[in-house]
């Protein structure tokens, strides 16, 4: 046959007849997208695969535990052939043929009259790849595709589908790579971005230049946008037609008033899509070398609002019951407050010796550690001039990680 390309096209196989003749290895792979459509899937074979079996005893498939017979394909829609004895399969694909029922050949691409596409699904849609006789070829080209869309590198934003709303989207630490696959997809789908100053910045860069960008920073002891005005903003753009996405730092529901918006937003009577993020409690730690839990040294840890002082009659934190805990203590917002909540923690029982590691611009180009013990850490603030952000680390966790002052004077 000379070389022509073949003619994509997307098969609706809800509710239609799908032969499958062989319960190998790929059957076992393309199986659950063929179960996907709906289709009414009748397999033919001596022999399955554990996995195939199970969705036979499920019910996704019918199971005919015997060779392919001649009249097997009647009335068939599409059939897939991958079984292990060649001339079995010959004789199928003869049928399929005077049948006129498209059929695709695991064991011989040139006697097909279909190719499977190498496939990718993404929010709806689905991307498949046709690139002759180069099947990992094809798989490349997918998989660029789908995390192109996954990941929002590669735009494609909806039109017809496209609901008005608002996402309130957790941007992880600092590290624009640690967002969300979901995040960062519905950010390069937004019309309008309300960003905090700790989200991941350098994200807006990418964005198009029709996006509106607008900067909610709450800068301690400098200008802030109320949190009203940041809830009207985000109604107010969401009743005009527009895809808001509320760009915060963390997640949105560790101190970060996320269900203050979600609750204004309902009152509006406007959808709200909640992406969690990564926690800086865990993950800048994490990237400074320390483990929050370690076996055989804190079977628990504690994320604490530090925004407060101890004696600070809004505090609602039982500082007395956290010094009696032997777990490990993260503190956020706490710069300022560390040596107030240090000598409460010491007061009630916490030894002054307790490792602290102070961990700043955590996760970004500019982080770096101060390690101290809680008798010191005010002062190690002071000389080391450690500004927020800063996540602190209270612990024997801080000892335990290869950043530790112990591990690097064992090094040396």
């Amino acid at each position: 046959m000379p070389e022509h390309p073949a003619y994509p096209v997307g098969l609706r196989l809800a509710g239609r007849r799908v032969v499958v003749i062989g319960g190998g290895q790929v059957a076992q792979r393309r199986l659950p997208a063929l179960i996907a459509t709906g289709a009414d899937i009748l397999l033919v074979s001596p022999s399955a695969t554990p996995s195939v079996e199970a969705m036979a005893d499920t019910g996704e498939l019918r199971w005919e535990q015997r060779p392919y017979a001649e009249g097997d394909l009647s009335d068939a829609w599409y059939v897939l052939i991958a079984s292990s004895d060649t001339e079995a399969n010959t004789r199928a694909s003869a049928e399929a043929e005077r049948n006129r029922t498209w059929c695709v050949r695991s064991d011989d691409a040139d006697a097909a009259t279909a190719w499977t596409p190498a496939t990718g699904r993404s929010e709806g849609v689905t991307v498949a790849v046709l690139t002759g006789r180069d099947p990992r070829r094809s798989a490349g080209v997918r998989d660029a595709i789908v995390e192109g869309l996954r990941d929002g590198t590669l735009a494609a934003p909806r039109h017809r589908t496209r609901t008005p709303g608002v996402a309130l989207v957790g941007g992880g630490p600092g590290d624009p790579e640690l967002i969300t696959v979901r995040g960062r997809r519905l950010l390069a789908e937004a019309d309008v971005v309300i960003a905090d100053r700790l989200g991941p910045r350098d994200l807006l860069d990418e964005l198009p230049p029709h996006v509106e960008v607008i900067d909610a920073a709450k800068i301690p002891y400098g200008r802030y946008m109320a949190q009203e005005a940041i809830n009207n903003a985000l109604i107010e753009h969401a009743k005009a037609g527009k895809a808001v996405v509320r760009l915060k730092g963390g997640d949105p529901f560790v101190f970060g008033r996320g269900m203050e918006e979600a609750q204004a937003l309902a009152e509006a009577g406007i959808s709200c899509t909640v992406v969690p993020g990564i926690s800086s409690s865990i993950s800048v730690p994490g990237a400074a070398g320390i483990p929050v839990t370690h076996r055989g040294v804190a079977h628990e840890f504690t994320v604490v609002s530090g925004h407060v002082a101890p004696d600070d009659p809004r505090s609602l934190v039982d500082w007395p019951a956290l010094a009696r805990l032997r777990g490990t203590l993260v503190l956020l917002m706490a710069v300022d407050k560390i040596g107030a909540i240090a000598r409460t923690l010491v007061d009630h029982g916490k030894s002054p010796a307790t490792p602290v590691a102070l961990i700043q611009e955590g996760t970004t180009a500019t982080q770096r550690r101060v390690d101290a013990t809680l008798e010191t850490a005010a002062e190690a603030v002071r000389e080391q001039d450690v500004r927020p952000p800063a996540v602190i680390v209270i612990g024997d966790v801080v000892a335990v990680g290869p950043g530790s002052p112990a591990a690097e004077a064992g090094r040396g």
